[in-house]
């Protein structure tokens, strides 16, 4: 149904991260965090004699940094068994005809409708499905698009921000996939009204399953794949960035010379985050002088959208924030309002993917000015929304007036008359296809 079936899919895409998130996912996660802290102390207790350097690399670089992400992996399983349930006994084909309508109205093909809810799994076998579109600029939109779908990847910092500033509410997940919905659809009504994607969509043709009891065997497979490609994150790519974050954070130059420091403020990554901080201090990252640690957690989500958390774990001495720990959580509190805090979770689902997914970008585009200007389009879009949020969202709640607030509604005013501009582009490309009929 054109109407009903919207709203059911609201409400499936609800229960979805609810039940992986608030319930089931969360008893989980706790069970797989105390069991992370119970290992975490034992090889500590182990290497109580060993060298400090490798004692400090193991305990609180790499199982320390890891451990804050894998505590969120039984979330991620969760989410994908759901997922992998509703594609196998026929319900997500007949969510991609529902959307249909929805995204033709907005410039893009019905068949973009796949490749994003592919990517509410994983971005970059998301991208990799828009191969199926014909039309080349619908492909390109579609690439630059998918991304802003919240991925597993990202569902991590979701249940951070929720838990920190909104008590593990579930209004916050839900909104976040919704947020991605609209910057699909105003990307697609803005980036049509130009010249590089004007033309009408290619049409959409799918053949319906019949409605059918879903298979254990292709269910757990199909987690175990989507899930796996988290573990080989978690093991190589985070591993890696980890161990770099934990030297960079480790040492620096105190007392005139370089070595490992005991005050985090005289790190190298403090240097690193101090000299870019004042890049996101309209987005409001700059509570109680702890803007660097925004600012570099932001940065190395471009390595891999996890990494956020696990920057976080080591930047304030927590290997785990899947529980309700009060420590990090407190900590986010103190650098952050609630408001900014949102914005910084709408920054990191809507800016550039991670190394990975950059790379299935790169491959599906075939063109490096067209991969630049599609990174560029993400991060800018990111930055543009959250300092509005920041900047519109502390001025409603009682706070004060200023330059920033100022060009907010200028940012505002400039996107809804691109959003509500006429199609020109369009408008005269279908005229000349109109005259060259009639001559015929």
């Amino acid at each position: 149904n054109k109407i009903l079936g919207i709203l059911i899919f609201v409400g499936v895409i609800f229960l979805v991260f609810y039940i992986s998130q608030t319930t089931v996912g969360t008893w989980i996660a706790d069970w797989l965090v105390g069991w992370i802290e119970t290992f975490q102390g034992w090889v500590g207790g182990l290497m109580e004699s060993a060298n400090p350097l490798l004692y400090a690399l193991l305990v609180d670089g790499i199982i320390g940094g890891v451990g804050a992400v894998v505590g969120f992996l039984p979330l991620v399983m969760v989410m994908y068994f759901l997922i992998a349930l509703l594609e196998d006994c026929g319900y997500m084909a007949r969510a991609t005809v529902v959307l249909d309508p929805i995204f033709k109205r907005v410039g893009l093909s019905g068949k973009s409708v796949i490749p994003m809810v592919i990517g509410t799994g994983c971005a970059i076998p998301g991208v990799m499905a828009s191969r199926t579109i014909e039309n080349d600029r619908d492909r390109k939109m579609t690439i630059m698009t998918t991304t802003f779908v919240p991925c597993g990847a990202k569902l991590p910092i979701i249940a951070m921000i929720a838990g920190a500033f909104f008590g593990n509410s579930g209004w916050v997940a839900t909104s976040c996939y919704f947020v991605g919905i609209a910057a699909i659809i105003c990307s697609g009504i803005i980036l049509k009204k130009t010249k590089m994607f004007a033309g009408d969509p290619a049409p959409f043709v799918m053949e319906l399953p019949a409605y059918h009891w879903p298979t254990v065997s292709n269910i757990l497979r199909s987690m175990w794949e989507r899930g796996w490609s988290f573990i080989k994150k978690a093991g190589t790519i985070i591993l890696l960035s980890t161990i770099i974050l934990w030297f960079l954070m480790s040492f620096g130059w105190e007392g005139g010379s370089f070595g490992m420091v005991e005050e985090l403020n005289e790190s190298i990554l403090s240097k690193i985050g101090t000299a870019i901080a004042w890049i996101f201090a309209p987005l409001g990252w700059t509570k109680a002088g702890e803007g660097w640690k925004m600012a570099v957690a932001a940065v190395t989500g471009l390595i891999a959208k996890e990494n956020v958390v696990a920057t976080f774990g080591m930047l304030y001495g927590f290997a785990e924030v899947a529980e309700d720990g009060a420590e990090i959580w407190g900590n986010l509190a103190a650098a952050m309002t609630p408001i900014a805090a949102y914005g910084f979770l709408v920054f990191n689902l809507l800016c550039a993917p991670c190394f990975a997914a950059m790379g299935a970008i790169k491959r599906e585009m075939n063109n490096t000015k067209w991969f630049l200007f599609a990174i560029g389009y993400q991060c800018g879009l990111a930055y543009l929304v959250s300092l509005c949020i920041y900047q519109i969202g502390t001025l409603v709640t009682g706070g004060g007036f200023g330059i920033w607030t100022v060009v907010a509604f200028a940012i505002i005013i400039g996107f809804l008359y691109l959003l509500f501009r006429p199609y020109k582009e369009s408008g005269s490309l279908n005229v000349k296809v109109k005259g060259m009929a009639k001559a015929r």
